[in-house]
């Protein structure tokens, strides 16, 4: 094998290791992706029970309690979305 030859074969060696290593990141981000998902979840699904708890705290308080519920409501379609875009990803297959 000549040296065009070699140094031919060793550009195309790093290509396949740089491509399997940019897959490896593309693949490790879809992870990252869906763990930060359900995490996000967890925390908005925990917060829809303490906005119940905050408005059974706001005893006499007409308004505060508006706002927890107006609070409750936007973080639910906040869970809603997400859970869209968490079966995006299960159809993909990123799960």
């Amino acid at each position: 094998m000549d040296m065009t030859e070699e140094t031919t074969k060793q550009i195309n060696e790093c290509k396949g290791d740089a491509r399997q290593g940019y897959d490896m990141i593309k693949e490790l981000c879809k992870r990252l992706d869906t763990y930060d998902m359900i995490h996000e979840l967890s925390k908005r699904l925990d917060s829809v029970w303490r906005y119940d708890q905050y408005f059974a705290n706001a005893i006499d308080d007409v308004e505060l309690k508006m706002l927890w519920m107006e609070f409750k409501e936007e973080e639910k379609n906040n869970i809603r979305r997400l859970k869209k875009q968490i079966q995006k990803y299960i159809a993909k297959g990123y799960f």
